[in-house]
């Protein structure tokens, strides 16, 4: 029988210049400590006001990564 078993976890990117840039951010992040990224999805997208100017886009992923038995131990 073949199959894997994935892990997901939420991440949170950001950036002054767009919500794409902040996704980037989160998955460059996530590429640097994590193997086998399968798929991220986009959960949520904000930003963060002051003085009524946006100063910061948020964008909330969810990121799949394959589950490797070996690694955990």
């Amino acid at each position: 029988m073949s199959g894997g078993v994935y892990k997901v976890i939420e991440l949170v990117g950001t950036s002054t210049e767009s919500w794409e840039a902040a996704a980037k951010s989160a998955i460059e992040a996530a590429t640097a400590t994590l193997q086998d990224i399968r798929v991220a999805e986009v959960v949520k997208m904000d930003v963060r006001l002051d003085q009524n100017k946006i100063v910061e886009y948020r964008t909330r992923l969810t990121v799949s990564f394959k589950y490797h038995k070996e690694l955990s131990d």
